[in-house]
């Protein structure tokens, strides 16, 4: 069943560049045959929320409602939609629209269309407000095409960052084949490095944390980590050489990659998934030397997310979280810069009231 408009919605939004979140209600549309009304229980915190708000990336559109790792159950769907259900539990990530009609799209790869695809947060829309507004909020509708099935044997809350996190290097394993037999090096361990350890092991290579920290060493076993290459250990990294089948590299910010690169063995890959932006002069020799590469990748198209959750339900993967209330997100956002988190926040939005 439809209904002709969708109650006024409780969220909280920044109203300008760098502003602390606040309480403020917002509309959704009306649910149309093609769309589905889902009651959001748990959001996740992304980083990325945090540099949209900020403006980081000169992109940002306000007043912003953040919030791209939404787990809830269905409320209704319009009369095309008959693959899912009220009650049904759900998930929306960072898209919800793109053109539908190149050839990334045609190939499931929403996140590469070629005319752009609608962020599910801060991208013009005709729906009340202009903007779309995510997931902090107690409701969303969103195209069918752009939502997908979570299992209910996970912990909703840890799934939320599946979303994001999940999908971001659950997608690269899998398009560059890893699995039983091979070594595979995740560097840095944050809210992605730690999925990427998740999902490497859970598809059976050897894994890998290779960090500057030796603290975390402990931490990355109990992930699912076989070793840890301490990357400031200058020995260590010499003996490492030519060991690699694959990198995962998920620092967050602009780095030097030259330090990794002959980790790899010949004609392997180092795939960026955290460092968005130029970087460090990347030195070729060991690319042409041993035929390497270093790639990159964005998240994941609506079919491979929803493998990526099939996988996860089958292996029991989901993101290490520290659940919160809504009205601590300031807060929140403030202890992400600092790292101070292992290894997600989530929102559990039933405390929007």
């Amino acid at each position: 069943m439809n209904s002709p408009f969708v109650k006024p919605t409780p969220a909280f939004a920044a109203s300008s560049a760098r502003a602390r979140l606040a309480p403020v209600t917002i509309e959704r549309r009306a649910v149309g045959p093609r769309d589905v009304l889902i009651d959001i229980d748990y959001c996740g915190v992304c980083h990325s929320d945090l540099h949209m708000v900020n403006n980081d990336w000169g992109m940002s559109a306000f007043p912003m409602v953040p919030g791209h790792e939404i787990i809830g159950r269905v409320v209704t769907t319009g009369a095309e939609v008959t693959d899912l259900v009220p009650g049904q539990r759900t998930g929306v990530g960072c898209l919800v629209d793109s053109c539908r009609q190149c050839e990334a799209c045609e190939d499931h790869l929403e996140q590469y269309c070629a005319k752009g695809f609608t962020l599910t947060y801060s991208s013009p829309t005709r729906d009340p407000g202009g903007l779309t507004f995510g997931g902090y909020s107690k409701q969303i509708v969103v195209d069918r095409n752009y939502v997908v099935k979570v299992p209910e044997n996970l912990d909703p809350a840890a799934a939320a960052p599946l979303l994001c996190a999940g999908i971001t290097t659950y997608s690269p394993l899998v398009h560059w084949k890893v699995g039983p037999g091979m070594t595979v090096g995740v560097i840095g361990l944050g809210g992605l490095g730690h999925m990427g350890v998740k999902f490497a092991h859970a598809m059976g290579a050897r894994v890998v944390m290779i960090t500057t920290s030796a603290h975390k060493g402990e931490d990355a076993r109990r992930l699912g980590a076989d070793e840890v290459l301490v990357s400031s250990d200058a020995q260590a990294m010499a003996a490492s050489m030519g060991r690699f089948d694959f990198l995962l590299n998920t620092i967050p910010v602009p780095h030097d990659f030259n330090a990794y690169m002959m980790l790899l063995k010949r004609d392997c890959t180092m795939c960026i998934v955290g460092a968005i932006g130029p970087t460090a002069n990347l030195n070729t020799a060991p690319l042409i030397m041993g035929r390497r590469t270093v790639a990159g990748s964005l998240i994941g198209g609506l079919k491979e997310t929803q493998e990526m959750l099939d996988f996860a339900g089958r292996h029991n993967v989901v993101a290490d979280v520290e659940v919160i209330d809504i009205a601590t997100i300031n807060e929140a956002y403030g202890r992400m810069q600092r790292s101070d988190v292992k290894y997600r926040f989530v929102i559990d939005v039933a405390t929007l009231g």
